[in-house]
C-alpha cells in the first residue's frame, strides 16, 4: 500500500537541510543570543543571518522583520497591536468571511473591546469584490485584513489592487494580510503592494514548527502585545527560537531557488488531480481549479458521503487528507467559508480539501484517483442501504 501525504496546507514535511541545521544549533551552538559571550554572538548571528534572507527574498529592510511563534501570533500582533495603536484615529476594521480562524476570532475579540468590524462577502471562487472593499471604507477605517490564499478552497486575492485602494482612500489605514497559505507559492513584495503587515509560518514552507514572523513596514504604528525582557527591540519578547529561525529561513531559501518550475510543478500536479477526480460521478469542485488559484489546494465535495466517512476510508488506504482547516478540523462545525462561496447544504458537511507539495508524485495523484473511483461507489451503495 502506498502511502500518501496530501494534507500540506496543514502542514509540510521538513526539509533535509532544515533539519539539519537546527539539530547542529541545538546540539553545537544552543547559545542565547541575547548573551554577550561567544556562544550567544554566535546564535545571534543566525538571528541576523535569517532576517537577511527573508527581507531580501520581499525586498523590504531587515529591521522590519518580526520572529513570532507563528501565523497565529503573527496575525494577532497585527491585528491587536495595530487596533490599539492606531485607535485615536478610529475604531473600525475591515476583513472578509474567509478568513483563517486566527483573523476571525481576533476580530471577534476586538468587537468586544469596542471595535467595529466589516466582514466582505466574496463570489463563488472565494474572492472579494474590489467595489465592497472600497464602500466599506471610511475616514474612520484604522485596518483592513486580508488573506492572500485561502486555506481550504485556494482562492488567492487581488492583494495589490487593494493595496491600491485603501492607499488611496485612506493613507493612514494599516493594510494587514495573513500569507500564510500564498508565501513561498507566490512572489510576495510588500513595498509594491503597499502591504503595511505580513503574516507568515515556517511549517507550511517545509520549514519547522513554531516559528513564523511578521513584516512591519517601518513606518506602521503597532502595540506590542506581548512584555519581558525586550527581545526584538521590545515588539516581541522572548528569547528568540533560534533553531526555529534558522530553519525558516533555510526553507526561505530552498524554496525560491528555482521557483517557478516549482510553482509550474505544483500546478501541473492540481490540474492532473482535478482532472482525474472531476471525472468520478457525484463530485462538485469547490472554488479555483485552474492557474487562477493557488497551486497547492483543491476542495472536494462528494454527494452522499460524510466527509468524516470519506477522510478515514481514504486513510485505510494510506491516503492523508484534511476535512477542512487543520486548525479547526477536529471540532464539528460548518465551515464559513464554504458558506460564504455559496456550497449547497448537502455538500457542507461532504467536502475535503486536498493539498500538495514538492514532495508529491504523479504517482501518488493517480492512486489516489484510482482509490476514490473506487470508495466512492461502494460507500454510496452502503450509505443509501
Amino acid at each position: 500500500m502506498m502511502e500518501v501525504y496530501l494534507d500540506n496546507s496543514a502542514t509540510t514535511k521538513c526539509l533535509p537541510e532544515v533539519a539539519s541545521l537546527m539539530t547542529h544549533i541545538l546540539c553545537e551552538d544552543y547559545g542565547n543570543p541575547s548573551s554577550m559571550h561567544r556562544k550567544g554572538v554566535e546564535s545571534e548571528k543566525y538571528v541576523r543571518y535569517a532576517k537577511e534572507v527573508i527581507a531580501r527574498c520581499m525586498k523590504v529592510q531587515e529591521k522590519e522583520i518580526l520572529f513570532t511563534s507563528g501565523g497565529t501570533e503573527s496575525d494577532n500582533i497585527a491585528l491587536i497591536g495595530g487596533a490599539y495603536a492606531n485607535c485615536r484615529a478610529g475604531r473600525h476594521i475591515i476583513t472578509t468571511r474567509i478568513e483563517h480562524p486566527a483573523v476571525l476570532q481576533t476580530c471577534a475579540a476586538l468587537e468586544e473591546q469596542g471595535f467595529v468590524v466589516t466582514y466582505l462577502p466574496v463570489d463563488a471562487n472565494g474572492v472579494i469584490r474590489l467595489a465592497d472593499l472600497e464602500r466599506a471604507m471610511t475616514k474612520n477605517t484604522i485596518l483592513v485584513s486580508i488573506m492572500h490564499t485561502n486555506n481550504e478552497v485556494g482562492a488567492v486575492q487581488p492583494i495589490e489592487q487593494a493595496g491600491e485602494l485603501i492607499r488611496r482612500m485612506n493613507p493612514n489605514t494599516l493594510f494587514h494580510v495573513d500569507a500564510v497559505q500564498g508565501f513561498g507559492k507566490f512572489r510576495i513584495y510588500p513595498k509594491r503592494m503597499h502591504i503595511d503587515l505580513l503574516s507568515v509560518s515556517a511549517h507550511k514552507i517545509h520549514g519547522p514548527k513554531g516559528v513564523g514572523f511578521l513584516y512591519i513596514n517601518e513606518k506602521a504604528k503597532v502595540r506590542p502585545i506581548i512584555f519581558g525582557g525586550g527581545q526584538q527591540k521590545g515588539m516581541r519578547s522572548g528569547t528568540e527560537n533560534v533553531p526555529g529561525i534558522a530553519g525558516m529561513a533555510k526553507a526561505v531559501e530552498e524554496i525560491f531557488v528555482d521557483f517557478e518550475s516549482k510553482i509550474n510543478y505544483l500546478y501541473s500536479i492540481k490540474e492532473r488531480f482535478v482532472k482525474g477526480v472531476g471525472a468520478i460521478e457525484g463530485i462538485r469542485l469547490n472554488g479555483p481549479v485552474g492557474r487562477e488559484g493557488a497551486p497547492h489546494v483543491v476542495s472536494v465535495s462528494i454527494q452522499g458521503i460524510r466527509s468524516e466517512v470519506m477522510l478515514h476510508a481514504l486513510e485505510d488506504k494510506g491516503i492523508y487528507v484534511s476535512a477542512g482547516s487543520a486548525c479547526s478540523s477536529n471540532k464539528p462545525s460548518v465551515s464559513a467559508t464554504l458558506k460564504a462561496i455559496g456550497v449547497e447544504k448537502q455538500y457542507l458537511d461532504a467536502t475535503l480539501r486536498f493539498s500538495f507539495s514538492l514532495f508529491t508524485t504523479e504517482a501518488e495523484i493517480d492512486y489516489t484517483i484510482k482509490c476514490m473511483s473506487e470508495l466512492i461507489p461502494m460507500l454510496r451503495h452502503y450509505t443509501r442501504k
